[in-house]
């Protein structure tokens, strides 16, 4: 995320004073109330942040002030406090097809259903996502750290465990697939 936006809801005093401090704040100040709330354009690059007095349906990256008067430092640390929180969340999540992988909980999920990896499972899923057919040469140099003329078969048991595990949890055979050049992530 480059930029950070903080959306104040239906909080027009607020908006007023933290425009003022634009020269002082280190984030964009929008306002929006009900009536434009939907034509806000979102961008994947921009980690976005509401303000208002009650919870928002639907927007879960939000600021509650029920607790008022507050001090303007104190507010202003608590923006930078979620604006940061936010951004560590949103690198954690990574894709991986119809997965979802948490890098900081270490847990893979597809709906419903969630599975606790191992911090190898996890190094060695995001490592074969990001490329095609990686040898098991490869994974020992780049997951375990091991020699390249090390004979082994931690790799393939590794991988083994892991299938049963992702195909006892979700029903899946074809998460990791051998090749005849590798394995690579369906």
């Amino acid at each position: 995320m480059n930029s950070r936006v903080l959306i104040i809801y239906e909080y027009q005093i607020l908006y007023q004073i933290l425009k003022q401090m634009n020269e002082t704040i280190n984030f964009e100040v929008i306002q929006t109330n009900q009536n434009d709330f939907k034509e806000i354009k979102y961008d994947p690059k921009i980690n976005y942040l509401f303000i208002s007095k009650n919870k928002i349906e639907g927007i879960e990256n939000s600021l509650i002030l029920n607790n008022i008067p507050i001090k303007l430092e104190k507010l202003i640390e608590m923006i930078n406090i979620k604006f940061l929180k936010n951004k560590f969340s949103d690198q954690s999540n990574v894709k991986i097809g119809e997965y979802d992988l948490d890098l900081n909980s270490k847990k893979i999920s597809l709906k419903d259903k969630r599975l606790d990896l191992t911090e190898r499972e996890t190094n060695l899923i995001i490592f074969i996502k990001d490329k095609r057919n990686v040898t098991i040469k490869e994974l020992q140099k780049m997951v375990w750290d091991y020699s390249d003329d090390l004979e082994t078969h931690t790799v393939e048991t590794h991988i083994y465990r892991l299938r049963k595990k992702i195909k006892k949890t979700f029903g899946d055979e074809n998460f990791i697939l051998n090749t005849k050049n590798g394995y690579l992530i369906n």
